[in-house]
């Protein structure tokens, strides 16, 4: 199978030597070029066009975004921003994603050997994902997931139906590479009383809370980062942060959700299917799930397990997502009720939630 070409374009000589060092350790990925800067990347590109490009946020004589603009306007090809950590860096890297990056990784940094190999697998999937959403679709073919942990290492399986029908209805959906745009368009169709919505989108940690906070001042709906033990109400969507896991449960007629650390589950923290699992166990046939866009097949065993409880289900059709990936498992699996353009999930999930 032809290998992946990358391009890596940072500042600092040793992040582009690790970031190298990671992404050759899959064999599906290969290196081409690296560069210190934009400039000097845009040379590098005359010379051998590379399938993905890993582009820093914070360079001298350009910025990263400045680069971006140029690259989606000009040749468009598939980037993944790689940004540190803190607020300011985060914020800014979500303006990339408006920009037309297809995802974020954050700078590999020295730490415990469970650590590094978690890394290790967020950054290759995240630069195997901008490969399959490329524009030319020669080799844009789905890639097969390595084995992985289930829902299984952080929460039990669901037994039986869960409690009896209540009025209230709750959403959770599960959003991987293009999520970010997918949930602002879905989220902003809906009105002052929607019902609750609890959403996993695969984002390092610190970058949810920036991402929760752009999206709740464009949305009319309430939107924040999930805080463990915060109340799933009427208006109100919880995103899991990143790095942590996020469940549903249930006390009485009142839905909460506890954050929860574990490792990664479908490859991930946090886990759509974790999310999904949860909600088939504590809602059943009050929850409506939702899945999107993104690489893998995380969120389809959950999606089943919620069908199998008597919720209903809604897949991101293929015409609209950035990467077929997760939605298309869910479908082949049987989980989905219903496949639709995520034009139209906003209103349907509405009309699910009226009857």
């Amino acid at each position: 199978m032809k290998k992946i070409k990358v391009l890596i374009v940072d500042d600092s000589a040793v992040v582009r030597q690790t970031l190298k060092e990671i992404l050759e350790s899959d064999p599906s990925i290969e290196v081409i070029a690296s560069a210190a800067d934009p400039f000097i990347a845009a040379g590098k590109m005359k010379d051998e066009a590379p399938d993905v490009i890993t582009l820093d946020v914070e360079m001298p004589r350009m910025d990263g975004i400045t680069f971006l603009h140029k690259i989606m306007t000009q040749h468009p090809i598939p980037v993944v921003m790689c940004s540190s950590l803190t607020g300011k860096g985060c914020e800014t890297t979500l303006k990339a994603l408006e920009y037309g990056a297809v995802d974020i990784i954050t700078k590999p940094r020295i730490g415990t050997k469970k650590f590094f190999e978690e890394s290790q697998i967020r950054i290759c999937d995240s630069v195997k994902a901008a490969a399959l959403a490329r524009v030319k679709a020669v080799s844009a073919k789905q890639k097969k997931v390595e084995s992985k942990l289930t829902a299984d290492v952080v929460i039990a399986p669901p037994t039986g139906r869960a409690m009896i029908s209540t009025t209230e209805k709750i959403v959770v959906v599960g959003a991987s590479t293009g999520g970010t745009e997918a949930l602002r368009i879905f989220l902003e169709a809906l009105p002052v009383d929607s019902p609750g919505i609890v959403i996993v989108q695969h984002m390092p940690e610190h970058f949810t809370t920036a991402f929760s906070k752009r999206l709740n001042t464009l949305c009319r709906i309430e939107v924040k980062e999930a805080v463990d033990g915060d109340s799933l109400l009427r208006g109100r969507t919880l995103i899991a942060p990143g790095n942590r896991h996020l469940i549903l449960k249930r006390s009485g007629a009142r839905y909460y959700v506890q954050v929860k650390d574990g490792p990664l589950v479908c490859r991930h923290r946090p886990s759509v299917d974790v999310l999904f699992r949860s909600a088939a166990r504590y809602a059943g046939n009050n929850a409506i799930a939702v899945i999107m866009t993104g690489m893998g097949d995380d969120g389809a065993r959950g999606m089943l397990e919620m069908k199998n409880a008597g919720a209903s289900t809604i897949a991101q059709d293929e015409a609209s997502c950035v990467v077929f990936g997760m939605p298309h498992e869910a479908i082949k699996r049987g989980a989905a009720d219903r496949v639709l353009p995520l034009e139209a999930i906003a209103g349907a999930v509405l009309r699910e939630h009226s009857t």
